[in-house]
């Protein structure tokens, strides 16, 4: 059986990027942590740890990092600080988002919770494509994915679907597409897009419009709510949940500006063993999804 003190200083080393950080973390001495290293590879047959700048866990290493991170949320468990009856001791929570969710839904769902318990969210906010790289590598227990498929030892509940409009403001149309939505004023027309690894945007212009991605201006903006904030500022064209943007078009501030609207469903994954609060964080984020979405 493994020695979770080697487990910890893999972790720690890890963390902190250096073996003499992780040593001052530890209390112990600077060697010593390489000798917990050293067993550890010894009890694997394999290195665990590329010494490299920066220092990165090798494959059997990044899944004993997993299983460990795993072991301590199931520990947490049996604490009496994540019992209806806890003190003031906080239970941390690492979940991976997307953007769009926490701008809309996520956080309302969770707030009787955070009311009622000492809970702490680490929240990895991150494109719905990627979140399972985070409970993948253990620093997540779940996320919010486009993913149907669960990763081993986890589950995946469908929450529902968010429907993306193609928006702006009438000025905004007025001024770039006077005759409608067409690939020559796209080709003009300012577009926005979360980050260079986001191709939501730039997949339905190539599907609804045959213009690839680069061949017309697109600002990069790592904010849900900022998208709304260049829509509404009539500066960009935006795809943007109709949720998200549900009185602006009761009002008319923004316009569709095609009838076409992308539909993607969204799937909670979670580790299977979740008991406690964790359990109960899982259970509200599918309640709420499934009666916002």
């Amino acid at each position: 059986m493994v020695d979770y003190k080697l487990l910890n200083a893999l972790q720690v080393v890890i963390e902190q990027q250096s073996f003499e950080r992780a040593a001052n973390v530890l209390c112990i001495s600077q060697p010593a942590v390489s000798q917990r290293i050293k067993l550890l590879e010894e009890y694997v047959a394999q290195p665990v740890l590329i010494r490299s700048q920066p220092l990165v866990a090798t494959d059997i290493g990044q899944r004993l990092l997993k299983h460990y991170k795993q072991v301590q949320h199931l520990e947490a468990e049996l604490l009496p600080s994540i019992s209806a009856t806890s003190t003031d001791k906080s239970v941390v929570m690492a979940i991976a988002v997307n953007a769009d969710s926490l701008a809309t839904w996520f956080i309302p769902a969770l707030a009787p919770l955070l009311k009622q318990y000492p809970i702490e969210l680490n929240l990895h906010i991150m494109d719905e494509a990627r979140t399972l790289e985070k409970v993948k590598a253990g620093e997540a227990f779940g996320a919010l994915s486009l993913q149907s498929k669960p990763l081993p030892g986890c589950e995946a509940t469908l929450l529902g679907e968010l429907n993306y409009a193609l928006v702006a403001t009438p000025e905004f149309v007025q001024q770039y597409l006077p005759q409608g939505i067409t690939q020559q004023a796209l080709r003009k027309a300012p577009a926005v897009s979360f980050d260079h690894k986001d191709d939501m945007h730039i997949k339905f212009i190539e599907q609804h419009f045959n213009l690839a991605g680069g061949s017309y201006p697109c600002h990069i903006v790592r904010s849900s709510e900022a998208f709304v904030a260049m829509a509404n500022a009539g500066v960009a064209y935006c795809l943007i949940p109709e949720l998200q943007i549900a009185d602006e078009l009761i009002s008319g501030k923004l316009v569709r500006i095609t009838e076409t609207h992308l539909t993607i469903p969204l799937y909670w994954h979670r580790w299977i063993l979740l008991k406690g609060l964790y359990k109960q964080v899982s259970e509200q984020i599918i309640a709420a999804a499934k009666q916002t979405m």
